[in-house]
């Protein structure tokens, strides 16, 4: 079986921002990974379904969690391509997600911004990866809406 590397699943969590981006949403991306496979895919829906809460990362960690038939995903990776705000990472804590990958920070409403944990106690956490590609999506989706 082949190995796929933390930069393969980052360009899959790519190309669900550029479709989040193709239909004017905030270009933000994930997949949930398990096992080497990618279990759930998903990029922001918050205008498509008109619910605030339809990040990237909580549609995925949902579709995972279907597909897995289990609330916790201790064995899954999620790479998403901005790093989670506070009520993602709250709810990356609660599913109990084992590892996550994001690539550009969140200056603004990161979970690292906080001082208490958020995160799970046990998640590993890899950041950065393809950070200049995930901003350079976010930067044109603010620039194209302030034109």
């Amino acid at each position: 079986m082949e190995l796929y590397t933390d930069e393969y699943f980052m360009r899959e969590a790519l190309k669900e921002a550029q479709k989040a981006l193709d239909i004017g949403e905030v270009p933000v991306g994930a997949v949930v990974v398990a096992k080497n496979r990618i279990i759930a895919r998903a990029h922001n829906q918050t205008e498509k379904l008109t619910d605030a809460t339809a990040h990237a990362e909580m549609l995925a960690a949902t579709s995972a969690a279907n597909y897995l038939g289990s609330k916790y995903l201790t064995e899954c990776t999620l790479y998403v391509t901005l790093e989670p705000c506070v009520m993602c990472g709250g709810a990356l804590a609660w599913v109990q997600l084992g590892k996550l990958v994001y690539g550009a920070s969140d200056i603004q409403r990161g979970y690292s911004l906080i001082k208490q944990q958020v995160l799970h106690p046990k998640t590993e956490v890899a950041k950065g990866v393809f950070a200049n590609e995930a901003k350079a999506l976010i930067d044109s989706f603010f620039k194209r809406i302030r034109e």
